[in-house]
């Protein structure tokens, strides 16, 4: 019989220890590796009285403007985070994904709303005071917060993250509705539309540098992935100025199709897309000339380009749908039929699933990128306007998750129609028919949900591995 040495009961004992730290570590490693990201969704709530059609689904309460959050491994709505008495008119991601930023249009002040993505509740709300925003955005490091303005207003709401508290403002032309970021973060292009001109931003002083002259009436501003090329949309001129961020001249005018708005670059950066009115014009950027130009649907509130610059997303506002683009081709793959009004979309970080907000509908539709079909309809909230994708957290998404933002309350022209003027409020015009829930009612069938669920399998694998290995070295002990 082998004699029992209390050496012996050390080393097992030892074993056991190492066995069930590392056991655990798997565990936790296994959960985190296999969470899948979540999709956050403005709604503007019911601000034009719509909710009384709603009484027997809300109790009596009107809703009010909130933040939806859908875990896309099973499309349900999983925390829904309220907001104060304005509109949400924008929402941007850190490039760590641990805080979602909301900024609103105003009743009294405008305010920016910080989300901590861990606990899904508003940890900070910053008073930017009595303005009407157009855009948020979150420099590179996540050190910055910075709101556009419509209308006369001639600054540029700068937010220090680390204390939420505002720092001095950045002083600009009246109407800068669009910021854009050197892939290092030292130089911030803004688009002014009212008087032509591209505002040069030095980060770290936020004082303007130089101004740049481009087409009639700029829409939006986009760096490529390389930092070399500013591209930006002429919505009167029908053209596309190019901008050499070395010199801050510009270099090129491209024609493109009519009213260009929304631009999208390849994230290798060899081509960018523009959405015009009825078409997509692609740049190469080589030689900054149109090499297709692609018919698609009426007035794309939002154009996306997959994390594998395989493919590009644009949503039709008037048509109900969202049309697919093969960049390889340049050619249109795909017409998914959606709902009403689509204005948000944001596709998933590895790029299997595209969500759509649709205003009109009160609802989000989630695309299968493999099969272009409607996998999924959501119930989100009343008047879905913008939503972002809060990735895995991992660096090689963090250069995504800096470029999530979302305009949700633009209008069809360029000068961009505020929803907190009362003439304004009067001239857009809402359905009131679809009897949608605030429940998380999402009409997902069962096989969706369960096959869901097959995402821990890799971590028990390798938990399994470890207990064989522990069995057998009980048995050779015996």
């Amino acid at each position: 019989m082998e004699e029992i040495t209390y050496d012996k009961i050390y080393r097992e004992h030892t074993l056991l220890k190492i066995f069930g730290i590392a056991s655990l570590t798997i565990l936790i490693l296994a959960g985190v590796a296999c969470t899948a990201p979540f999709a956050y969704v403005t709604n503007m709530g019911d601000y034009n009285l719509r909710g009384y059609y709603y009484d027997t689904n809300y109790n009596g309460t009107l809703p009010t403007p909130n933040v939806a959050v859908i875990d896309t491994a099973t499309n349900n709505v999983t925390a829904r985070v309220p907001l104060g008495d304005g509109w949400p008119v924008g929402v941007a991601v850190s490039p760590a994904g641990t805080k979602v930023y909301v900024v609103d249009s105003p009743m009294d002040v405008s305010n920016v709303y910080v989300i901590d993505t861990a606990t899904n509740m508003v940890s900070a709300k910053v008073n930017i005071g009595s303005s009407y925003p157009s855009e948020i955005t979150v420099n590179p490091a996540g050190t910055r917060i910075y709101v556009t303005k419509q209308h006369d207003y001639t600054d540029i709401s700068v937010i220090n993250t680390a204390t939420n508290t505002l720092m001095a403002p950045i002083i600009v032309g009246p109407s800068t509705y669009n910021v854009a970021f050197t892939p290092d973060g030292k130089k911030i292009y803004a688009v002014n539309s009212r008087n032509n001109t591209i505002y040069v931003i030095d980060a770290a002083t936020n004082k303007v540098t130089a101004n740049v002259s481009v087409g009639d009436s700029p829409y939006e501003v986009l760096v490529t992935p390389d930092g070399k090329k500013v591209y930006v949309s002429n919505y009167n001129s029908s053209t596309v100025s190019v901008i050499d961020t070395a010199t801050d001249n510009v270099t090129a005018t491209v024609p493109v199709g009519d009213s260009p708005h929304r631009v999208a670059a390849t994230s290798d950066g060899n081509k960018v897309y523009v959405a015009n009115n009825n078409t997509v014009s692609v740049i190469d950027t080589a030689t900054d000339t149109v090499i297709a130009t692609v018919p698609v649907g009426t007035f794309s509130r939002e154009i996306v380009i997959s994390p594998d610059g395989s493919k590009v997303y644009l949503g039709n506002f008037y048509n109900k749908s969202v049309t697919v683009i093969n960049t390889k081709t340049n050619t249109v793959t795909a017409r998914v039929p959606v709902g009403e009004w689509p204005m948000g979309i944001a596709v998933t970080p590895d790029g299997k699933k595209v969500y759509v907000a649709n205003a009109d509908s009160d609802n989000v539709s989630v695309i299968d990128t493999t099969t272009n079909n409607v996998t999924a309809t959501v119930n989100a909230g009343i008047y879905p306007t913008g939503v972002v994708i809060v990735p895995f957290m991992d660096s090689n998404m963090t250069a995504q998750s800096t470029g999530a933002t979302s305009n949700t309350t633009e209008g069809i022209g360029v000068e961009e129609p505020n929803l907190s003027s009362p003439e304004e409020k009067k001239a857009v015009k809402f359905s009131g028919s679809n009897n949608n829930s605030f429940e998380s009612d999402n009409g997902n069938s069962p096989s969706e949900n369960d096959s869901s669920k097959d995402n821990s399998t890799p971590g028990f694998s390798l938990l399994g591995g470890l207990i064989c290995l522990y069995g057998m070295w009980k048995f050779r002990k015996k």
